[in-house]
């Protein structure tokens, strides 16, 4: 799964990809992944669902390494603030893809 993310922090704009999502959070996918605390607001849209904005926080780093040994550099993001309705909603996104991903 790979759905385009806006993230905003203070002083950075970061257009990224999500890797990764639960009901707690996403794994963002990017070569310049903000340090672990940072604040941020996020806007994606899952096909076929209203678009989330939400907010998040840095919760750990896996950095580019310049070797070259790692293929996921990012980083994860909790999501803080969030409320039942966008939990719900999340639930709801993360149970169609893993309805549509499972083999017959």
């Amino acid at each position: 799964m790979s759905w385009d993310v806006d993230c905003v922090a203070e002083d950075t704009f970061l257009y990224a990809s999500i890797a990764n999502i639960s009901a707690l959070g996403i794994f963002i996918r990017t070569n310049e992944p903000l340090p672990v605390g940072t604040p941020m607001d996020l806007a994606f849209a899952p096909p076929g669902a209203e678009p989330f904005r939400l907010r998040g926080k840095v919760a750990w780093v896996n950095p580019l390494r310049p070797n070259g040994d790692n293929p996921n550099p990012g980083m994860g993001v909790r999501f803080t603030d969030l409320s039942s309705e966008a939990r719900e909603r999340l639930v709801d996104v993360i149970h169609a893809i893993t309805y549509v991903r499972e083999p017959n």
